[in-house]
């Protein structure tokens, strides 16, 4: 497995996992009719600029990591009463 591949199924880096899966089921479940799956692909890159903006913040304040952990991420997300996106 290559570098980026890795890098993609990592928790601590990809916090958009579960969307970018959902949206690649939908995708092998509709026979790659993106039409179908328009939905799945919204929340992904609402998942993705939602934690964009977290990451740009954390960056501001001088927070390392910039990218929270996945620990961290849901300790986030409950405290906002789980997903905002």
């Amino acid at each position: 497995m290559d570098k980026n591949a890795r890098k993609v199924q990592n928790q601590d880096i990809n916090p958009c996992m579960e969307e970018s899966s959902d949206s690649q089921k939908c995708l092998d479940a509709y026979n790659y009719d993106k039409s179908m799956c328009s939905a799945y692909f919204q929340r992904y890159k609402n998942c993705r600029k939602y934690w964009h903006n977290i990451m740009v913040q954390r960056r501001r304040n001088g927070v390392n990591p910039a990218m929270p952990t996945a620990a961290e991420r849901q300790e986030m997300l409950a405290a906002v009463g789980g997903k905002p996106y």
